[in-house]
């Protein structure tokens, strides 16, 4: 009997960090046969990626473009993704989160009735425009899938609560430890020059809803930050995306305690987490990568899908507003109390085990099937 063919898709780095253990656990299995396509929504931030976890695309749809919008994105992802399928015939698809290519391989799934499986589903804020379009993605995705990979067991319940079967959700764990967990054995070298002596702020910024005047409000805040406190340096690795980039090299470029670089590769910026001495970022990942590190994350948003760190009191939300920015941050800096009760090594996301548990699930799914 030939093996069953799953088809893994990726598209941008934090996807290809999330899928990676599940792709490397897949292709340990007799029963299955792993093909990897690779849409490159983020090209050279998804090939370190892949090159670092040893994975070779299969397909490479080479779809990224300079400011592409999004209509148009998801209108060459769907064309593109119709002949994949059409080729392929894959048995399951697999995919992670809540990008478009995520949302346009979960549409086309469904028109070719191939069953598809959600890694990291559950995710919500209820509110369709926060964040832009990436709530309304992993909605989306949600209502087309087979399986749902919830990472924790609210996002379950908020699976449930918008009617999925409970016997199609399996609560794993976050991948995204699996891969933390891969790598974290020793330090890694960031490869930027930083001041040993000084305190090291981490900080990350790129979604759509920071672009404009709540990305000023932040660069206004991190300025304010490195004026009241001599003994702190920050590092910003800056987004390529023009709308983040212009903004933050101008505000913030020219000054000696803030260091920005290019988007650091994945083991480097392992090890800037590692370094940090607290982290401000409006990424989803690091939200859930930093607390396992013992690293307090405050988050550049007013709202997350990711509450089971906040419940925890390791990550704080203080928004894009540059007095709370400043507020909560300073706090942490002077307040030693303070520092220790969100620097705790506590990890609401996961074991580490949970690409086996996806694994066993597909498996489950193809013996009954396969009888």
């Amino acid at each position: 009997m030939n093996n069953h063919k799953v088809l893994c898709v990726v598209g941008t780095r934090p996807e290809a960090i999330k899928m990676a253990p599940v792709i490397l656990a897949l292709k340990k299995e007799p029963f299955v046969d792993v093909r990897v396509l690779a849409t490159a929504q983020h090209r050279h931030m998804l090939d370190q990626v892949l090159n670092l976890f040893d994975i070779e695309p299969d397909i490479d749809l080479d779809i990224m473009r300079p400011n592409q919008a999004l209509t148009t994105l998801t209108a060459r992802l769907l064309l593109d993704m119709d002949g994949v399928l059409e080729a392929e015939k894959p048995d399951a698809v697999l995919a992670q989160g809540d990008t478009t290519t995520v949302m346009t391989i979960a549409l086309a799934s469904f028109y070719y009735r191939i069953p598809f499986g959600h890694v990291e589903a559950g995710l919500r804020t209820w509110d369709l425009s926060n964040p832009f379009p990436e709530e309304m993605n992993r909605v989306v995705a949600g209502r087309l899938s087979r399986w749902h990979f919830a990472p924790t067991e609210r996002a379950r319940k908020n699976l449930l609560k918008e009617g999925v079967r409970d016997e199609d959700i399996v609560v794993t764990g976050n991948t995204v430890i699996d891969a933390l967990y891969s790598v974290t054995e020793k330090e890694h070298d960031i490869g930027v020059r930083l001041d040993d002596t000084k305190r090291l702020i981490l900080v990350t910024a790129h979604r759509r809803e920071n672009f404009g005047k709540r990305l000023k409000e932040i660069c206004r805040a991190l300025l304010t930050l490195v004026e009241k406190n001599e003994d702190i340096q920050l590092l910003f690795p800056v987004h390529p995306n023009p709308n983040v980039k212009e903004i933050v090299n101008g505000m913030l470029g020219g000054n000696q305690r803030i260091v920005l670089c290019q988007p650091l590769d994945y083991l480097p910026f392992v090890g800037a987490l590692q370094r940090a001495y607290l982290i401000l970022t409006d990424s989803g990942g690091v939200q859930e990568e930093a607390p396992a590190l013992g690293k307090p994350v405050l988050v550049l948003r007013n709202e997350t899908e990711r509450p089971e760190a906040v419940d925890a009191g390791v990550v704080k939300l203080v928004g894009a507003n540059h007095e709370k920015i400043v507020e909560e941050t300073q706090r942490l800096l002077d307040d030693e109390s303070a520092y220790r009760a969100m620097a705790r090594h506590i990890s609401p996301y996961g074991d580490g085990q949970a690409a086996k548990r996806i694994v066993n699930k597909i498996e489950e799914y193809f013996n009954r099937v396969s009888t």
